[in-house]
């Protein structure tokens, strides 16, 4: 069947007001709903449970069952997360150029972020007699939070003009710490006077969890509400379902076709790849590496946490202020460099203060890194590009695929070595390399002059960045 010449992918996107306060406020408001996750699901409430879990299953070794092998708890759950992270690799660039080409960047956000709620809710069915089910839930769950913030990302230079995505992409960041620090205290609540409620302890944990889906789903309703509606096929887009599934592998080939003009973004990947690894991993593992290594008591963790997400809105929000005065990748190679120190930390540090003082410097630091690179890359992509969608997808599955090996990498030391202090101390690598790539960008300008065979992508900022000073 013979179609029509496809037309501009995204196009309808192109029209999109910049800094209209009520499109970007409510584009905020997703970090609002779905930082639950990474906070509940990710970095507390679940890793206890989930060592209670296996504890109750293995009291002496730790060592479970599943699918046939004998893998230590710990371990377990860093696998989970790699292969959660490296089946949303392999399917994001598709469904990314996808978005870009059929103008239906909303309903991809919407599909993951449907699934991730109704996955963690479904978790509220884990007990000892469901660890393998729990586990695929868990992998589901994960999969839902990162594919839809890759479509989130996406929005950011849509909706906001260069100069503001660095205070924009904070206010997010400091939203979502807000957000989810309010379901922590109510979770925290109800674990705690479970008897009033007539609960059990465990049972109290898994409102948690349903909780948790119920309010990412719920509060998703107000970005969902003001984020400028799909366009849909633009005139003259394919018109048969093949053609336009298709054009998907297309658009991405396009802004492949574009990286290999634009050395400064390959080298913010490259940094941003090794860099990622540590981050994401220490974010990850910090709960059950707490509960394994340190032997710290629930509450006492969960306390920590709140911590962090505290701290982690001031840091956000001064490294933002920073970036304004010394540029993007300066201020991110500090942020770095500090993290290198956190992993030499880790290794000593022990239950009481060291380890509380840890954790005040790990939330300072882990909100900054994480606004910051994502508008970082948000001002070196082409300027007005209508593949917004495709070229985040490679930021996405840079993030993605560095968290499958990082957590990978730390699992499988823990399980050589029997320590996790190892593992930590092993992750400075990672840290060491993202600095030096990092270091390849001092001096110059974020976006790339266009090259010969490039597609026209706008001028570059006026204001050349900066790295780290000679002295």
């Amino acid at each position: 069947m013979t179609t029509a010449a496809p037309a501009a992918p995204d196009a309808g996107f192109q029209n999109i007001p910049k800094d209209d306060k009520r499109i970007t406020r409510g584009w905020t408001f997703y970090d609002w709903a779905n930082s639950v996750y990474p906070l509940v699901i990710t970095s507390s409430i679940f890793p206890i449970y989930w060592g209670s879990v296996t504890k109750e299953l293995s009291p002496e070794t730790d060592v479970v069952s599943f699918l046939g092998y004998q893998v230590p708890g710990s371990s377990l759950l860093t696998y989970a997360i790699s292969a959660a992270f490296l089946l949303i690799a392999l399917v994001s660039p598709f469904l990314t150029s996808l978005a870009d080409y059929s103008g239906r960047k909303k309903l991809f956000m919407q599909f993951f972020c449907y699934l991730g709620a109704a996955s963690c809710a479904a978790l509220y069915l884990f007990d000892k007699t469901t660890l393998v089910m729990s586990t695929f839930i868990f992998i589901a769950a994960t999969v839902g939070f990162s594919g839809s913030i890759v479509f989130y990302n996406s929005y950011l230079p849509v909706i906001s003009s260069e100069e503001k995505f660095d205070s924009l992409s904070a206010r997010g960041f400091s939203m979502g710490y807000i957000g989810s620090v309010l379901l922590l205290v109510i979770c925290l609540g109800l674990i705690m006077g479970h008897e009033t409620f007539g609960l059990e302890t465990g049972q109290a944990t898994r409102i948690g969890f349903l909780l948790t889906g119920v309010w990412w789903a719920g509060f998703a309703q107000i970005p969902f509400a003001t984020l400028p509606k799909d366009p849909g096929r633009a005139a003259g887009a394919a018109t048969s379902d093949s053609g336009w599934l298709l054009n998907g592998f297309r658009e991405l080939g396009k802004v492949v076709a574009q990286l290999k003009h634009l050395p400064n973004l390959k080298r913010f990947l490259l940094a941003y790849f090794t860099y990622n690894m540590g981050v994401q991993t220490v974010m990850y593992v910090a709960t059950i590496f707490g509960d394994k290594e340190l032997h710290l008591e629930s509450t006492a963790l969960i306390t920590t946490i709140l911590l962090l997400q505290l701290v982690g809105i001031l840091g956000a929000w001064l490294f933002a202020k920073l970036s304004e005065r010394i540029g993007n990748t300066r201020a991110l190679s500090w942020s770095v460099f500090i993290w290198m120190l956190i992993c030499v930390a880790g290794y000593y540090v022990q239950a009481g203060w060291s380890f509380y003082a840890l954790a005040a410097v790990i939330g300072l630091t882990m909100g900054a890194i994480q606004s910051l690179s994502r508008s970082t890359y948000s001002k070196i992509i082409p300027e007005n590009t209508p593949n917004t969608a495709a070229f985040f997808s490679f930021f996405d599955v840079t993030e993605k695929l560095s968290i499958v090996i990082g957590t990978a990498v730390f699992g499988v030391i823990a399980q050589l070595t029997g320590s996790m202090r190892n593992s930590i101390l092993s992750l400075i690598v990672f840290f060491v390399l993202g600095l030096v790539f990092l270091l390849t960008l001092r001096g110059k300008k974020l976006r790339d002059e266009p090259t010969a065979g490039a597609e026209a992508s706008g001028p570059p900022p006026a204001t050349p960045d900066v790295a780290l000073p000679t002295a």
